[in-house]
Order: C-alpha cells, then structure tokens, then sequence
C-alpha cells in the first residue's frame, strides 16, 4: 500500500516542483511529474536509510518536494550538457 500513497504523493510533487522551480525544462511537464515520483521514491527510501521513517512508511509532502526539487536539478544540469549547442 504505501507503493500506491508514494506514487501518489509524487504525482503531486511533481507539480509543485515545477511551480517552485519555474524555467523551460528540456523534458517538458511528463518528465517533471516522472523526477516528482523518483522524487517521492528518493526521499523514502533514503529517510530510511538515515532512520528517519519506520519500515513501511513513505516520506512525507515536504521530503517528496525536497526529493524532487534534488533530481530536477540534476535533470536540468545534464539535459543543458547533452543538448547541441545553437
């Protein structure tokens, strides 16, 4: 179950990293709401890690947005490095 809440959370997140992190993306609004799930994905799994979430639980709103906002920069920075130059 808690598979489901994370892709759902990131789904969400995904949209509100895209607010907070306005500007053209190469990937457009689809690859923003996929690095919003990664984003979910990452912040549980490395909550637990660092002991912050209990097994079975799922990062929270905040975290997921943090998550996500982390890959979109990295998207971004190698997108720019993999696009020919104009």
């Amino acid at each position: 179950m808690h598979i489901l809440w994370t892709l759902l959370i990131g789904l969400i997140v995904g949209a509100v990293a895209k607010l907070l992190m306005p500007g053209k993306d190469p990937g457009g609004f689809i690859i923003t709401i996929l690095l919003g799930i990664a984003g979910s994905f990452l912040a549980t799994y490395l909550g637990r890690a660092l002991g912050w979430y209990q097994e079975g639980a799922s990062a929270g709103f905040i975290m997921s947005v943090i998550g996500a906002i982390i890959l979109l920069l990295i998207y971004r920075l190698f997108a720019k490095r993999s696009a020919p130059p104009s």
